[in-house]
């Protein structure tokens, strides 16, 4: 696919594609009118900032500043270029895409390993390893899931397949295929050798790594043969353009529904324990590949669960909801990965539970030896992390004695300054005191010491959070103290210009309503605005891009939401497109209107008229421009007039204040003449 995609392609693929489709893959997206928010997948956060505004195709975090189009998105999550981005969502809407140059029919030798290659790769392999799990040499295979009680029809739900012993078939079936030897090797698939390329896996039962749309990353491996040239149990993809461990969890392709509709997940430690999950009715488990639960994956799953509010207050705490289950094994080794996860923040560790199954045993060996409402039962008894790590280092110590006293004292005072929160570690403090029977003076003096010899940092996790967009769908009205409190909200969130006064926020409603509703404003008097009009540097040349782009689209123009923005960024330029991007993700102070809400549910939708309301807001704003810049003209008149003797000079100027006093009153009066219609 030589040479560059037609202009014609890339405007339907972006017409095609729904940005919220598309964002909600990675993001828990919650309704705010014609908006939608949710956790930024681009940074880290607890409270929402992270805006999508589908019904014109542009999204914006007013907490790192980063904003754009469905195809800027996709860039962004998946670190490609516009070309590759372009292919993704193409091929997500099965859209073929047309080159200027198809001579060939065949990419450019030079084009190099492109990630949509890299992922056509690893979906062939899949195919593959699936097809080779009933051939002859995979009876072992066969045989270690069967013994797991894995019937046939469990293997092909979960992708389980295997790589053959030979060393080289996959590096042959891939090249038939029409892959090249770095596109395998990309991919991690393959291996450069003394003699050539061989196959990674080999020899081993493979499970499917995939994201959260169903596209396979990478794989996870058991080993088979005692013959085996890698001695670990488990091998995965190394590190690709695909595939980073600490970002992938395996199953989360499965689970993802589940979990947004419970608020739970189940963090289990191999790949059978998923299956073994999901057959039991626990759909919301999944798998690390290859690492210890980080803060990487804390993020996948604080957006997925996203947080729970009630009343204002920050509540993540043990709830009903909201609850990340980790299933440590009983041994020394999970006891080590529980107190490892004390690493993650502290409002994430709060909603942090462990289920530990008698003897050790994992879900997989459970559902086997005691039945699928054993591992129903493991998860939904699960304890709070903070108690199952506190009390199994307590009770490492015979508390009966006082050296044990002593030593459980010692042992257990690290662990709880660990605790950020100030609450939760007095509670934790007086428990455990309790527990060991030592003086909670004593105990309390251990932890503030190794709370200052840790640097741990105070938190309070069930402060209630700063609130960014007080819009909601249950809203009628909004009264005026209300509209304020949104519109300084914007003011103090954007990035584009740092400045709080009333002016400003004017100029900023104004220029957020000429890009999301411009059939909000009377044409006729919507041409008395200037750039004049405009004091603050950025709105200025905004409206010069305005003007650029054709001024407000005609009454009968036929163009979609996401075209009219369109015009605006590409009017505006590269300096000033953010600026719009920003605008059009912008939460506006107007209550819900049904149709934008509908529109939104749709994704990228026709220009529409506007609500009452949504008119009425826009009227205000426009004559609110028009009076402070005749105010402003009548200021410097007078300024003017003050330096001047008197004479003709003089008389004119106070002719031309008449005049502009009568301009005054009419736009006054339009206002009026509208309200009562």
């Amino acid at each position: 696919m030589a040479g560059f995609v037609v202009k014609e392609d890339i405007e339907k693929v972006r017409d095609m594609a729904n940005l919220y489709d598309i964002v909600s893959d990675d993001v828990t997206l919650k309704s705010s009118g014609s908006q939608y928010t949710g956790l930024c997948p681009f940074h880290d956060e607890k409270t929402p900032s992270f805006f999508v505004n589908p019904s014109n195709g542009f999204w914006h975090c007013f907490g790192c500043g980063k904003s754009g189009d469905v195809f800027d998105y996709v860039q962004e999550r998946e670190g490609v270029d516009f070309r590759e981005a372009l292919e993704i969502v193409a091929d997500r809407y099965h859209y073929e895409l047309h080159y200027e140059d198809r001579s060939t029919g065949k990419r450019k030798p030079n084009a190099g390993v492109t990630r949509s290659r890299l992922l056509e790769a690893c979906a062939e392999a899949q195919k593959f390893f699936v097809s080779q799990l009933t051939s002859k040499d995979a009876l072992k295979a066969r045989q270690l899931l069967d013994g797991r009680k894995f019937q046939r029809a469990d293997c092909e739900r979960f992708g389980c397949g295997y790589a053959p012993r030979g060393g080289s078939e996959l590096v042959r079936y891939l090249s038939s295929k029409g892959f090249t030897i770095d596109e395998m090797v990309g991919a991690g698939l393959a291996r450069m050798g003394t003699n050539g390329p061989y196959d990674y896996f080999r020899g081993r039962v493979t499970w499917p790594i995939r994201d959260t749309t169903g596209r396979t990353l990478g794989f996870g491996a058991r080993k088979l043969f005692d013959d085996d040239r890698i001695g670990a149990k488990y091998i995965n993809t190394p590190d690709t353009k695909l595939y980073h461990k600490n970002q992938v969890l395996y199953g989360i392709d499965m689970a993802k529904e589940s979990i947004r509709k419970t608020h739970q997940i189940v963090i289990v430690e191999g790949y059978t324990d998923v299956m073994a999950c999901h057959l039991s009715g626990v759909t919301t488990a999944v798998a690390t590949c290859g690492t210890a639960f980080g803060e990487e994956h804390a993020k996948i799953a604080r957006r997925l669960i996203a947080d729970e509010k009630l009343g204002g207050l920050h509540l993540v705490g043990p709830m009903r909801r909201s609850r990340i289950v980790f299933t440590f094994d009983g041994d020394s080794a999970g006891q080590k990965a529980a107190l490892h996860a004390f690493g993650l923040d502290g409002q994430f560790l709060t909603q942090a539970f462990v289920a530990v199954a008698h003897d050790g045993l994992d879900p997989c060996d459970l559902r086997i030896q005691d039945g699928e409402d054993a591992v129903r039962s493991l998860i939904a008894d699960a304890r709070p992390l903070y108690d199952f790590v506190i009390d199994t280092v307590v009770d490492r110590f015979d508390t009966q004695y006082a050296a044990g006293k002593v030593g459980a004292e010692r042992a257990v005072a690290p662990i709880i300054a660990q605790i950020r929160d100030v609450s939760l570690q007095h509670q934790y403090t007086r428990q455990t005191a309790g527990h060991i029977g030592v003086p909670i003076d004593d105990l309390n003096a251990a932890v503030i010491r190794e709370r200052a010899r840790l640097g741990v940092r105070d938190e309070d996790i069930y402060a209630q959070p700063p609130q960014r967009q007080p819009m909601s769908q249950r809203q009628a009205q909004l009264d005026a103290a209300q509209r304020y409190a949104v519109a300084r909200s914007n003011a103090e969130n954007q990035h584009y210009w740092r400045v709080d006064d009333t002016v400003f926020m004017t100029e900023q409603q104004f220029m957020g309503v000429v890009v999301q509703i411009p059939r909000a404003f009377d044409p006729t008097q919507f041409g008395n605005i200037t750039e004049r009009c405009f004091l603050t540097p950025v709105f200025r040349s905004l409206f010069q891009a305005l003007e650029v782009a054709g001024g407000l689209p005609a009454p009968d123009a036929q163009m979609t939401q996401s075209a009219w923005v369109g015009s605006l960024v590409q009017a505006a330029g590269p300096e000033l497109a953010p600026v719009v991007q920003e605008l059009a993700a912008m939460p506006l102070p107007l209550s819900v209107d049904p149709q934008a809400a509908d529109a939104a549910q749709e994704g990228v939708a026709p220009l529409r008229s506007p609500s009452q309301q949504e008119a009425s807001y826009a009227r205000q704003l426009l004559v609110n421009l028009l009076d402070a810049d005749c105010m402003r003209r009548i200021a410097q008149i007078r300024s003017r007039m003050k330096m001047l003797p008197e004479g003709d000079e003089k008389f004119r100027l106070l002719g031309e204040i008449s005049r502009i006093e009568q301009n005054r009153k009419q736009i006054q009066d339009f206002v009026f003449n509208s309200s009562v219609r």
